[in-house]
């Protein structure tokens, strides 16, 4: 019960170090939301894509621009993740590989302005840099969100949020949390179409 008791003590104390160094980034934030709302008023789309905890992420941050984020008098966001049809994933990944799975179906889709995000907690995930690669060689905007020594990503990135922290658990809450930051300020900028009750 006390090692219980230790190593939750030990996660929050370090969970909330690593917000308060999160929260001097906030331009970074500020970038991203001005990119998103750029990208709905001039009807452009948004992926997102991610692997294991950063994939359920991707999906989640969709399911809020999608729904959470409608502001009554302004358009709506097209967000598309790109972790969600099983079909294409497996189809590429046993067919072709694993790497492919999500430039395969930007080939389909992007077009010059959309957004692309990508989720990884290591920045190093073979398939997220090949799909934003392509995305950048394709006139896209890309927004990652990482952590640990950022990997690959922040050289692709037009702007990479990097989360300070080499704990993946840490790592992958704070992503989450940034999204729901997002997703809030949007919010505030008018009247939201649905409030919870």
């Amino acid at each position: 019960m006390t090692k219980t008791k230790d190593s939750t003590h030990s996660f929050l104390n370090d969970y909330e170090e690593c917000i308060r160094k999160v929260s001097t980034q906030k331009d970074i934030i500020v970038k991203i939301i001005n990119q998103l709302l750029k990208a709905r008023d001039n009807n452009k789309k948004i992926y997102t894509m991610g692997n294991g905890g950063s994939g359920s992420t991707a999906s989640h941050f969709v399911s809020d621009l999608l729904k959470t984020a409608i502001i009554k008098h302004n358009k709506r966001f097209a967000a598309i993740s790109l972790v969600d049809n099983i079909s294409v994933t497996s189809a590429w990944s046993n067919d072709v590989s694993y790497d492919e799975i999500f430039v395969e179906q930007l080939r389909n889709f992007l077009c010059k302005g959309d957004v692309v995000i990508g989720f990884s907690g290591s920045g190093s995930s073979k398939n997220i840099i090949k799909a934003m690669r392509y995305a950048k060689d394709n006139s896209a905007y890309c927004i990652g969100f990482t952590g640990m020594s950022g990997g690959s990503l922040p050289k692709i990135c037009d702007v990479c949020f990097l989360v300070p922290s080499d704990d993946m658990l840490i790592i992958e809450s704070v992503h989450l949390m940034l999204c729901h930051c997002i997703i809030t300020a949007i919010r505030t900028m008018g009247k939201p179409l649905f409030r919870y009750e």
